[in-house]
């Protein structure tokens, strides 16, 4: 998703985070399973997925048995296969995971869209032929920086991972798109746009940066010192507080219409 290195791994040798910081908030202890959970970006696949259901909850009628198959197919595609390639590609999350692991789960992720997709385009029809195309190339393109990066970037990670499950999960329950997919896809859009601005600068800071110091002199006198802690407090406050909105929010949605 949006961790991935510029550089491949021939070119870059394994990151190291910055003063002894984690390389995200949310990364477990290195080693065994937990480099797994890190490889998952728990807050953000969940932030993503979330996207699934509010697309689905648009639709005139909501099914439960297309829905899970979206959710299913989103988590194989970009929980599992997206990470697994990004963290293939620099190890911007410093796991442990052997690279064999990675791309066997890459290729067991994507493929396991793919036939959920090839299930819902015999359910629903055509319209979700595209969809099922344009998933796994999104994938690959953006997380090993295919076409001299041209996906990597803002717009393209917010188009991908904001507006591209809106409008695929509402297609799925339908068959068809309308308007008000259109909308919530392009609100989508914008939320990912602001998660993306709020992360690069966060992970810059966890991952790369060596030493962060400086001061804020306020107009009453108060002085301020500025360090790592201070800056990215208030940027991965607002990840997370918008990553359970958010989850909060597609709940609520889902537990409304299939209730």
């Amino acid at each position: 998703m949006a961790d991935g290195a510029a550089a491949t791994p021939a070119e870059e040798p394994r990151a190291a985070p910055a003063t002894g910081a984690r390389p995200a908030y949310y990364a477990a202890s290195p080693g065994g399973w937990r480099d797994w959970w890190t490889l998952l970006h728990p807050p953000y696949t969940a932030w993503h997925l979330s996207y699934v259901v509010i697309g689905a909850a648009l639709a005139p009628r909501v099914s439960l048995t297309p829905l899970l198959a979206t959710l299913i197919a989103f988590f194989l595609a970009v929980g599992l296969a997206a990470h697994a390639l990004d963290e293939l590609n620099g190890r911007p999350l410093q796991t442990g995971i052997p690279a064999p692991a990675l791309v066997a789960v890459t290729a067991a992720g994507l493929a396991g869209a793919i036939a959920l997709g090839a299930a819902g385009v015999a359910r629903v029809g055509w319209p979700l032929v595209p969809f099922m195309i344009v998933g796994p190339v999104l994938v690959v393109a953006y997380n090993a920086e295919l076409f001299g990066g041209v996906i990597h970037t803002d717009l393209g990670f917010a188009a991908a991972w904001g507006a591209f499950p809106v409008l695929t999960a509402y297609t799925a329950e339908t068959g068809r798109l309308a308007v008000a997919p259109v909308l919530a896809a392009m609100a989508a859009l914008a939320m990912s746009a602001a998660q993306r601005r709020l992360s690069t600068p966060a992970r810059t800071l966890r991952r790369r940066s060596i030493r962060v110091e400086g001061t804020v002199s306020l107009a009453d006198g108060q002085v301020t010192a500025l360090d790592q802690r201070a800056l990215l407090a208030p940027l991965e406050g607002a990840l997370r507080a918008m990553s359970w909105g958010l989850v909060l929010f597609a709940a609520s949605l889902a537990l409304a219409r299939l209730g």
